[in-house]
């Protein structure tokens, strides 16, 4: 393993931190924990800590001996001095020889004893590395460390390979009672720089940053090259062969599988590569794959097994869909009789969390992720990545090996671990909104709201310029998409179902306005606006319902239809006429759809500031009134201008209204022409 070490940038990090008021110990603790962080063999979402003991002044003027440890929800590969919040040592010291400290006590004695009580919670492991005396603790997870551990003769392979000044730790569940496991081991050998925690990880440690790093890269170099020495044999693999449907059709199935329950849904990630290929394809992937993680913490995001589906040669979806709903019901009672048998072993009550997987490994087609927001998702990618490293290279030597089954029971149900990835559910979270006509007024305001609430939004629009503007400033994803071009709009959900596993809600928003005598307009110009204006809501509608029929977990359509469909405007009907075919449109697919549980409701909105009706087109449209544009854009019964945010709210409350469908929601101030029942 490279070691990225760099005086010069050791120094950078010492003269910036410094300058903001930090330690030396503190600049060299960030500079070295964000090394570890960022290599991803090494640490991977969250998995590991690091810690460094100083002095701080408290509020009362004195200087406190602390430990400072990273906190709870903290990126160590971005880590700030904030993200290792400090702990008062002795009081930790003080508890060295205690037998037994519940993890409610641990914890609360944690933070009773934080200089900052703002701070975020320290880490789990925090009386471990207290109880090592040393100024610079590092633990990552690495891969090579986990291969070489986990399997059957892991203890007396590390003894081999690591030397004297490296002590081979059980497995013990990380706490009070490993600090207190590292403490026994330590006073009999306190020549050691190293600690291997079998079917865990790895600590390195010393006085001083450098050192301590160069450890961690030494002793993972070391088990790396032992790896690579190893004799070995190719994973058998099942037969090659080809389905009939493509991983784009297939995630809809899947992601209706998952939902239990009508509010929880779940986001689908496809991925497929060289290393997750010979994994999934393997002969005996149940087996090895349902052995367990990586690393115990793992567990939380992934589960202690997959679902793994082996579709037929040549199979149509209908087939897969058949095979794909046996395999959840089979999966979920898996998961109900690896509960009920492991929560009679552990102390305290359980309450079962859901019982959908989070790896779903269709062979000959690839790794399907599974979280309930699109990050918690990759993560859960990510992470079946390593394991799928991590497994294979000790399949092709031995058989995988982990802790017992119990024991990865006691790190999914502990609360501590729960809590990392437990928070408030917002009530779109877990739903995904398709906008198109994304970068305008009312589709930027349309995303914020409903980005707010949670949830995962797909942008499409027809300018590409501004897609790649927007791909470089938000993370979420962008499409360049001709909603009037058919195929185009096919790839567009083709990439959506891929990276999301399907749709719940469309906001049809995207559309032109095009002014004139409806006598005197040109066929190509009234042609052209139908297809901006109508076709092009069709083409979208039409490839979403395909999609939700798959998942079969109900869904909605919006269409943003205009007051032009109830109350035409002068010299306005090639963009009227259009949208009161939407109107109709928007009402068809709530009669076609409402008995599967699909929503079909519109927005008609008037005047609202936007790329559609800029400055010189509000002066034609106030012209042909004859008003002032002023009185044109205030020229409601409220006598106020409507905005792109109050469309947006029309566009939430539809969206969220269960019982409400074939209904349009009409946002202009008041127009009494224009209104509905």
């Amino acid at each position: 393993m490279k070691n990225n070490w760099s005086n010069l940038e050791a120094k950078k990090y010492i003269k910036k931190y410094t300058k903001l008021g930090h330690s030396k110990d503190m600049a060299l603790r960030v500079y070295t924990t964000r090394l570890l962080g960022r290599n991803s063999e090494l640490v991977l979402h969250g998995g590991g800590n690091t810690s460094v003991k100083t002095s701080i002044k408290d509020i009362d003027g004195k200087n406190y001996e602390v430990l400072c440890v990273k906190g709870s929800g903290w990126d160590m590969a971005e880590i700030e001095p904030a993200g290792l919040p400090a702990v008062k040592l002795n009081p930790l010291l003080a508890l060295k020889n205690k037998k037994y400290l519940s993890d409610e006590d641990m914890v609360a004695y944690q933070k009773r004893n934080l200089i900052d009580i703002k701070s975020p919670n320290p880490s789990v492991e925090t009386f471990l590395h207290a109880f090592l005396p040393f100024k610079f603790v590092d633990h990552t997870h690495s891969d090579a460390i986990m291969d070489v551990t986990n399997r059957p003769n892991g203890k007396d392979l590390c003894k081999k390979i690591f030397g004297t000044k490296v002590s081979i730790v059980p497995y013990v569940m990380p706490g009070f009672g490993l600090a207190q496991k590292i403490n026994e081991v330590y006073n009999k050998n306190p020549n050691i720089n190293c600690l291997i925690l079998l079917n865990h990880g790895i600590f390195t440690f010393d006085n001083d940053a450098k050192k301590s790093y160069d450890l961690m890269i030494k002793y993972v170099s070391i088990a790396e090259k032992t790896i690579r020495k190893l004799k070995r044999k190719k994973i058998k693999q099942i037969k090659n062969y080809n389905t009939k449907f493509k991983p784009h059709e297939i995630a809809p199935i899947l992601r209706g599988l998952l939902t239990e329950k009508k509010d929880q849904k779940f986001i689908l990630n496809f991925r497929s590569n060289k290393t997750l290929d010979y994994f999934i394809n393997g002969k005996e992937v149940k087996r090895y794959s349902g052995i367990g993680t990586a690393t115990p913490d793992h567990v939380i995001r992934v589960k202690p097994f997959p679902l793994v589906i082996t579709p037929k040669q040549n199979s149509s979806i209908e087939d897969f869909k058949k095979i794909a709903k046996k395999s959840f019901k089979d999966y979920r009672k898996k998961y109900v009789k690896y509960f009920n048998t492991n929560k009679k072993k552990v102390k305290g009550k359980k309450t079962m969390l859901d019982t959908s997987p989070r790896v779903i490994l269709v062979q000959n087609v690839g790794l399907f992720s599974v979280g309930d927001s699109l990050n918690a998702s990759k993560i859960a990618g990510d992470l079946t990545e390593t394991n799928a490293r991590v497994i294979s290279s000790v399949e092709e030597t031995t058989k995988y090996k982990f802790i017992p089954e119990k024991d990865l029971f006691d790190v999914e149900y502990w609360s501590l671990e729960q809590a990392k990835i437990k928070k408030a559910k917002k009530i779109l979270q877990g739903n995904v909104v398709v906008i198109t006509g994304g970068f305008g007024a009312i589709g930027s305001a349309t995303y914020k709201l409903f980005k707010s609430y949670g949830a995962e939004i797909v942008l499409l629009d027809y300018d590409s310029k501004k897609v790649k503007e927007m791909q470089s400033k938000i993370k979420d994803l962008c499409l360049h998409c001709d909603v009037r071009n058919k195929n185009s709009v096919k790839n567009a959900f083709k990439i959506i179902s891929e990276q999301y596993g399907g749709i719940d809600i469309l906001i049809s928003n995207a559309g032109t306005a095009v002014g004139g005598s409806i006598a005197e307009v040109d066929d190509k110009i009234l042609r052209e606006s139908f297809e901006d204006n109508f076709f092009s809501h069709q083409n979208c509608a039409s490839e979403t319902i395909k999609i939700m029929k798959k998942q079969n977990i109900q869904g909605c359509l919006l269409f943003n239809i205009s007051k032009q469909s109830v109350n035409p405007g002068k010299n306005f009907g090639p963009y009227g006429l259009p949208k009161t075919a939407l109107l109709s449109l928007c009402k068809q697919y709530a009669l076609d759809y409402g008995a599967l549980g699909i929503r079909s409701n519109g927005v008609n909105a008037d005047r609202i500031r936007s790329g559609l009706l800029n400055d010189v087109m509000i002066k034609s449209r106030a012209k042909a009134r004859e008003v002032s544009t002023d009185e044109y854009m205030k020229g409601n019964l409220l006598l106020n201008e409507v905005k792109a945010e109050d469309v947006a709210k029309a566009f939430f409350h539809l969206a969220v209204s269960k019982k409400t469908t074939g209904a349009v929601l009409t946002v202009d101030g008041g127009n009494i022409a224009a209104s509905l029942r």
